[in-house]
């Protein structure tokens, strides 16, 4: 090789001539022995693959509890006090019979590198060895109160259907079933609910006595403690700090766990410290089946409540929301005997403190309406109103999937991400991007996410008393006014006949508006008869100066087919006139039949459409579709007209007056 090779092209490597390539400047350190910028590292501490795993995760503060509390001046180890949680837990899923707990232990079973020290169960009473059986050898892992991040790892891995989305959401299926099965509720009549609740026709109760719930919780219990691993969620409801209920979930999978994780209200460390005994548990058997030749059952499905028990049993539905539901009408049963009224509603609060509650069925636009970016959310679903004010009894949403957009509603769109449970949707199996128009699984899809994934959530989720309660209905037959003021008993009547019209299609395939009724709006869920909420509303009402509106989303100028939707940014200036108190200043009259009060003038609606009589062209079609509506009223109203409210009728003769007049 040639030695400089400058005149016939070759690059020199010699240090002291570099040809066609640049020279590199560096700077010389004081000892020419140093290293510049040295990339190595200490070597692990660990020899072997095992002990390197165990240094990933470092142990976490014990979730109980933070304060030492102590015993007769002794203080409390913290083996002690995991042994008395396990000692709960154990008790919980006692069976009645054998009147013993299984042999419980913290931790998944896939981890355990040796047999833990085991909670012994708990004896109630001395049990002859004879009664030993298969489940009474082993030990039942308990996961308690795991993280989000844990749950994804356990649905992946163990439970089929489940899949990380594209937005970091969790999609799993609810198996058969993709809703709740009413006609499978169950609720058990003794003498603390013979009087209290609401039996027969029209009612949503079905009773069971309870010697069929125990042979139920026996079968949910003993499917349980059968399994190497069960979930235990201890959570809260209500965000009143003065009426929180705690509540226990005992379930199979971790899809439950993670649903429940999000709506029920997630305990601090300090808070799960003190925890002690729940006021209410549910034992989620998923989809072990019922006995169908129990007495009561109708179907392999049976979701059974027992309210003196204070416990809740599920079994052969997998689907999540029948937990959420079944503890909603829990609360319907128990703040009422607080007399705090239980509500099926949403509720926002704007700047300066006013609260509005916003009832309505399905498709009245609750959801859209109740969420404003110019005011706080409250909660979406159910509140609480005490002499406090109002409170979220969740904590977190649960909203519907179907043709969700990003520029429809941005907020549940953007809370979809990781953490968020996605129920029953259809996504692209290689970017796992959700299509939410796909109703391949259900039209029924839903998201579970924490409410502080709402970026206007106010936290903590309590409000002043409310100023405004707005009744939603959607009207198709286009008879009622977009907005109305109610007086108390008008506000009681339409609160008790809770109405929407939905659009169904007939068997010649015209399609005709279709009267919907759900006392107080949420009948599925109430426990006590609807004019006991009805009372309580009016009276909380009364106390605070609220005033009552019923808002029509529904159809003007004609019925379904002929008519049109009323648009959605007058419906928002009707809103927002409610919200300022614009509305009460404005002149009013009186509408024939239903003799509502509307408004003369709205400032950015249309007058001619704030009386439906004016968008009719065909008068006589008008008068015949509000009679028409007007009797529907009247006919499903005739079940709760016998029901006295208090020690007199006249409070039930005034809120019927407050009906349909012709």
């Amino acid at each position: 090789m040639a030695s400089n090779g400058a005149g016939n092209g070759e690059f020199s490597f010699d240090n002291k001539r570099r040809i066609g390539l640049p020279k590199i400047q560096t700077q010389k350190t004081e000892d020419e022995n140093v290293v510049c910028h040295d990339d190595s590292a200490t070597p692990v501490k660990a020899q072997t693959l095992d002990e390197l795993h165990s240094l990933q995760k470092k142990k976490s503060a014990p979730t109980t509890p933070i304060k030492s509390p102590h015993v007769f001046g002794v203080a409390v180890s913290e083996e002690e006090r995991q042994k008395q949680q396990l000692q709960s837990i154990s008790a919980s899923l006692a069976s009645l019979t054998r009147e013993t707990g299984p042999k419980v232990v913290k931790g998944d079973p896939a981890r355990q590198a040796e047999t833990p020290k085991v909670q012994q169960p708990v004896h109630h009473h001395p049990t002859p060895a004879l009664n030993i059986s298969d489940s009474g050898l082993k030990f039942t892992h308990i996961l308690y109160n795991l993280s989000p991040a844990e749950l994804y790892e356990q649905a992946i891995k163990y439970e089929k259907g489940s899949f990380i989305t594209s937005s970091g959401a969790l999609a799993t299926l609810s198996g058969a079933k993709t809703g709740r099965s009413p006609r499978d509720k169950r609720v058990v009549r003794d003498e603390t609910t013979e009087d209290d609740l609401w039996w027969g026709k029209g009612s949503p109760n079905i009773e069971m006595d309870e010697q069929t719930f125990l042979i139920n919780r026996e079968r949910a219990v003993d499917y349980l403690c059968s399994l190497e691993k069960v979930f235990v969620n201890d959570q809260f409801l209500n965000w009143d700090p003065n009426n929180r209920i705690k509540v226990r979930i005992v379930s199979a999978r971790a899809y439950h766990s993670l649903f429940m994780h999000n709506m029920c209200i997630r305990p601090t460390p300090e808070e799960l410290e003190d925890f002690g005994t729940p006021d209410f548990t549910i034992y989620n058997a998923g989809q072990f089946p019922c006995n169908r030749y129990t007495h009561y059952m109708t179907s392999s499905t049976s979701i059974d409540i027992n309210l003196a028990r204070r416990e809740m049993v599920i079994l052969g539905t997998q689907y999540a929301g029948e937990m959420k539901k079944g503890l909603f009408g829990v609360m319907h049963y128990l703040m009422p005997k607080r007399q705090i009224l239980s509500l099926h509603s949403g509720c926002n609060m704007g700047k300066e403190g006013d609260v509005a509650l916003f009832f309505g069925l399905s498709g009245t636009g609750k959801t859209t309406l109740s969420t404003d970016h110019n005011r706080y959310l409250i909660g979406d679903d159910e509140h609480c109103w005490s002499d406090h004010g109002v409170s979220n009894i969740e904590g977190g949403c649960y909203a519907k999937c179907i043709d969700l957009a990003r520029e429809k509603e941005p907020d549940i769109w953007n809370a979809i991400k990781f953490g968020t449970v996605l129920e029953n949707v259809v996504f692209e199996e290689h970017a796992r991007e959700v299509d939410y128009t796909d109703k391949s699984v259900t039209e029924n899809t839903r998201a579970a996410y924490p409410i502080e994934y709402i970026p206007n959530a106010k936290i903590p989720c309590v409000g002043p008393h409310p100023k405004n309660v707005i009744l939603l209905a959607c009207d198709a037959f286009g008879v009622l006014p977009p907005v109305s003021k109610l007086n108390l008993a008008q506000t009681m009547y339409h609160f008790i006949s809770g109405y929407t019209a939905l659009v169904a299609g007939t068997e010649d395939g015209i399609k005709e508006p279709t009267a919907t009724f759900s006392a107080c709006f949420g009948a599925a869920f109430i426990m006590l008869h609807p004019t006991k909420y009805a009372a309580m509303l009016a009276e909380k009402m009364q106390k605070h100066g609220a005033t009552g509106w019923l808002v029509n989303t529904g159809w003007s100028g004609g019925s379904y087919g002929s008519g049109s939707r009323i648009k959605l940014a007058y419906t928002r200036k009707i809103i927002d006139a409610i919200h300022s108190g614009a509305l009460l200043k404005a002149e009013y009259k009186k509408t024939e039949v239903f003799g509502l009060e509307i408004p003369t003038a709205l400032e950015g609606v249309p007058s001619e459409i704030l009386d439906p009589v004016n968008t009719w062209p065909d008068k006589k079609a008008h008068k015949d579709t509000l009679l028409k509506l007007g009797g529907l009223f009247r006919k499903n109203f005739e079940v709760f007209t016998n029901y006295k409210i208090g020690s007199d009728s006249n409070l039930t003769e005034e809120i019927l007056a407050a009906g349909p007049n012709f």
